[in-house]
């Protein structure tokens, strides 16, 4: 069998899938596709093209070789058959695992498919661990090294994993052999059924510890909190998931230890709001600041700058401070700093301020609010409050 379609588009996952992002997409199409399951037309057909994708997909040397060169890369080094005999169908543990989702029961070979109900063996990768680590603004902006404590399961010092005391060493399960599961054959009007069962004398483990390790009681492993340090790259928002490799659980003797994902989590400033790149910041000025033109201060991420406000500038106007925002994470340059103007309205006023801006009301050559011709200078202030978001708002001048 061969096929021209995208291995990756064959199981709907994305090319920088992991390992059990792939065996999840397969054994979901898996079940749905079985000609054993689906009688639709195409279906043993599908079936075929998903679990050669899964092959190749599932196997380190041959994905690197997909990767690289397509099927191009797979075809000139591999047969159809030597993908499926090489195949590492072992993660579900193998189809029978499959089935056994399907029809209940596990299931080591169906109608010929499979074959064999062994359980894979060898050692077993350790398990990914996720950390949640909560930083400020400042941390995602310009970066920083972060320690933190990771509960997880090392293997046992005393043992080295094993689980067998010191001077001792397991010994194969000589019920099952080593394979850990006891599989039974069983003839039926639809075919051959091999049934699967974990083996009651070693638990599934394929060994046997007849004398455990008084530290870890047998288990391997020991609950450790370990010491890390991470790195926040500058511009790191919410839901960036950092990998730390080799930094999640032990696995058993002989395997290598899972990943860690430290995902990114930027609290909530006091003074600033985030959009994307660009920082939000609401500045307070006076009537005669805004009316008059003014130069103010206003802090940002790297540090207070002055701001040029010009003459007339509205309530709720936007001002642009250009590269004054966070890092791009994927890229050089950084984002702005969006300040929005607010002009504060004078509460309890004297007679001496209440009489300055009646005059400056009828120096202004408007009549009175209730005329016909015109508008007050009080109203013209609340005109100005209702006036949106201007996008043509002068610009700053830094110092």
């Amino acid at each position: 069998m061969s096929t021209t379609r995208d291995y990756y588009e064959i199981l709907g996952v994305s090319k920088d899938a992991s390992e059990t992002d792939i065996k999840k997409a397969y054994r979901k199409l898996a079940m749905k596709y079985h000609p054993d399951k689906n009688k639709d037309d195409g279906a043993e057909e599908k079936f075929k093209e998903i679990s050669e994708a899964y092959a190749v997909l599932s196997d380190t040397e041959k994905r690197a070789q997909y990767d690289r060169f397509g099927h191009a890369g797979i075809d000139g080094r591999y047969s159809t058959e030597d993908i499926f005999r090489n195949a590492d169908f072992g993660g579900f543990e193998d189809l029978g695992d499959i089935l056994g989702s399907i029809f209940g029961g596990g299931f080591g070979g169906f109608g010929g498919f499979g074959g064999g109900g062994r359980r894979r063996q060898g050692p077993v990768r350790g398990s990914d661990l996720r950390y949640d680590l909560a930083v400020t603004l400042e941390q995602a902006a310009f970066g920083e090294q972060v320690k933190i404590n990771v509960p997880r399961a090392e293997n046992c010092e005393t043992c080295g994993g094993t689980g067998a005391k010191e001077g001792t060493s397991p010994t194969t399960c000589p019920k099952c052999h080593g394979s850990g599961q006891m599989t039974h054959a069983r003839r039926t009007p639809l075919g051959n059924f091999m049934t699967t069962t974990t083996c009651d004398d070693c638990h599934g483990r394929g060994q046997i510890i007849e004398s455990p390790c008084p530290v870890c009681k047998g288990s391997g492993k020991q609950k450790k909190v370990r010491k890390l340090e991470v790195r926040v790259p500058k511009g790191a928002d919410t839901g960036l998931r950092l990998k730390m490799t080799g930094e999640g659980e032990a696995g058993s003797p002989g395997a290598p230890p899972g990943d860690l994902y430290v995902v990114i989590h930027v609290k909530a400033h006091e003074k600033f709001d985030r959009i994307g790149d660009d920082i939000i910041y609401e500045v307070p000025i006076t009537f005669s600041q805004a009316a008059l033109g003014a130069e103010v201060k206003v802090p940002t991420l790297h540090g207070k700058v002055k701001m040029k406000i010009k003459e007339g500038t509205q309530t709720h106007s936007v001002l642009r401070l250009k590269g004054k925002g966070m890092p791009h994470l994927h890229g050089h340059g950084q984002g702005d700093q969006l300040v929005k103007v607010v002009v504060e309205t004078p509460t309890n006023l004297n007679d001496k301020q209440r009489g300055l801006l009646e005059e400056l009301d009828k120096l202004s050559g408007s009549k009175s609010s209730g005329s016909k011709g015109g508008k007050g200078f009080f109203n013209k202030v609340k005109d100005a409050f209702e006036t949106a978001i201007s996008d043509d708002a002068p610009g700053p001048v830094n110092s």
